[in-house]
């Protein structure tokens, strides 16, 4: 008879209980999608009591939560404010404050380093311009996801799934007359963002403001940065975005190699 070869098990180990929840808490910030019991006991081979006992300590916490049919789980609120804290007051803040200081310079508009949480946008760092018609965003500002160009970045790069349940739970409001808030523009608008590499807010959150964005790239699956040059359209209209490209890529290639490089040396 032919051995079925059985999957690999995800290792959650530790030498103390609070250790052992630590690392099934690495495996769940890890997951993109809802999960199950079920689904978290086949994948790490951890008796679904024992399972059940640590995801009621981590929901306790606020760490997870129970969604839909409450028989799945998702990240908490709490678990999200702990990956921004960390995303802004990290070690590796001033490594990524001098990329951004660099493309400032070489562009002369304010530019700013992003992450999604939930459904918004958070600016995990900005510089800004010295021009005296700027507009004032600080590090920790959220602004809607479905209006922002790197918002419509972190759309485009989700599996169809991941996107609608997103979406399914933000109100895509107008905030100026460009605004998209319909479901079927917005997802032919991410097609597009898909097949360019870049994404444009061009008056889409506030008036009289232009953003041009890309993605940092990540070799640690989905990214969840991105980097953007902003401007008011006085200075900067859509096509003439387009010549920040090559800059905005050099930063994100920057930025991704400070990320790898912390990833290694806490590896």
């Amino acid at each position: 008879m032919k051995n079925i070869e059985q999957p690999d098990l995800a290792k959650v180990d530790g030498d103390t209980p609070t250790l052992r929840l630590f690392a099934l808490l690495e495996l769940i910030a890890g997951k993109d999608e809802f999960f199950s019991l079920q689904g978290l006991a086949e994948e790490t081979g951890i008796p679904k009591p024992t399972l059940h006992r640590m995801l009621q300590q981590l929901e306790s916490a606020a760490i997870v939560q129970r969604d839909g049919d409450e028989r799945h789980y998702s990240t908490g609120t709490r678990l999200r404010r702990l990956s921004e804290n960390v995303l802004l007051n990290s070690t590796t803040h001033s490594a990524r404050h001098q990329v951004l200081n660099q493309l400032r310079e070489e562009v002369g508009e304010s530019c700013n380093l992003t992450s999604l949480s939930g459904g918004e946008i958070v600016y995990v760092d900005r510089v800004e311009t010295e021009a005296p018609l700027r507009f004032h965003l600080h590090a920790g500002s959220r602004v809607p996801v479905h209006c922002s160009a790197t918002g419509k970045l972190f759309l485009a790069s989700m599996t169809p799934s991941q996107r609608r349940r997103i979406l399914d739970n933000v109100e895509l409001s107008a905030f100026t007359e460009k605004t998209l808030t319909d479901v079927d523009t917005l997802e032919t608008e991410l097609e597009n963002v898909r097949l360019c590499g870049y994404a444009i807010d061009n008056e889409e959150f506030l008036p009289g403001l232009l953003c041009v964005a890309v993605l940092v790239p990540s070799t640690r699956g989905r990214s969840n940065l991105a980097v953007a040059i902003q401007a008011p359209i006085m200075r900067l209209k859509a096509e003439q975005a387009l010549h920040f490209l090559p800059a905005l890529q050099r930063a994100s290639q920057a930025l991704a190699k400070i990320e790898a490089e912390s990833w290694d040396n806490a590896g």
